[in-house]
């Protein structure tokens, strides 16, 4: 069961909304997801209480260091990926739910400050890879891309990125009302009524190729168990 970590040490990067594309689209294709909520912002938390019950999806809220590795021992039996939603920020709990992670996912809009965020957590990669001989993949999503961008802007920062030996995923997440409207509304894309919300099958098209990308890039088996990678790292670390 992979964990599939959601990170940026800078808040409003598109991160909670990238998750909760992930983690619906996964459970709309079948998968057993369970989403471990460790934004403070508590948003995902928020759009599962009003959406009530969604086949296939299990949150989980109030996560602290030590409930961390319970969950995911806990769940794993009944759960085929985890998903975490991080808090924008560098902490004690982002550096151990990234620890505990099969891949990173680093949402990154088009921005100076986005990008300072996303360096942060690479060198937090860094760190683990050096400390504690974690080699943990991850990747970076462009999120909140509208029209306005143009494809070379999409390729000057795929550029930039791919320099520092930075994957980056080919399906930017866009701009789109649709997304705004589960966490408003509740539910998934899939149970928006396409009369009331505009592009709705785009917005289910841009989603499904997003989870689709990120699938492939998924190890066909886990080589690592979790509870192989429950260790303990102390604030300083952080």
């Amino acid at each position: 069961m992979p964990v599939i970590s959601f990170a940026n040490a800078k808040g409003g990067a598109g991160k909670t909304t990238a998750a909760l594309l992930l983690a619906t689209e996964l459970a709309h294709q079948g998968f057993r997801v369970t989403v471990i909520d460790g934004d403070p912002q508590r948003w995902i938390s928020q759009w599962s209480e009003i959406s009530g019950p969604i086949r296939n999806i299990e949150v989980v809220s109030e996560v602290t260091i030590a409930s961390l590795q319970c969950h995911l021992r806990e769940m794993a039996p009944r759960t085929d990926y985890f998903i975490i939603d991080l808090a924008g920020a560098r902490d004690a709990l982002v550096t151990t739910a990234i620890g505990l992670s099969d891949h990173v996912m680093i949402p990154v809009q088009g921005s100076a400050m986005d990008a300072k965020g996303a360096a942060q957590i690479l060198d937090l990669l860094s760190f683990l890879k050096d400390k504690a001989n974690l080699n943990i993949a991850h990747s970076v999503v462009l999120t909140r891309v509208t029209s306005m961008v143009t494809t070379k802007a999409l390729l000057t920062i795929k550029g930039l990125l791919a320099a520092r030996g930075v994957h980056v995923l080919d399906t930017p997440i866009g701009e789109r009302i649709a997304f705004k409207e589960i966490f408003e509304i509740g539910g998934t894309l899939h149970t928006l009524d396409p009369m009331k919300v505009s592009n709705v099958d785009k917005a289910r098209e841009n989603a499904g190729a997003f989870a689709k990308e990120v699938l492939r890039l998924m190890p066909v088996k886990i080589t690592r168990s979790v509870a192989s990678r429950l260790f303990g790292l102390g604030r300083n670390a952080a």
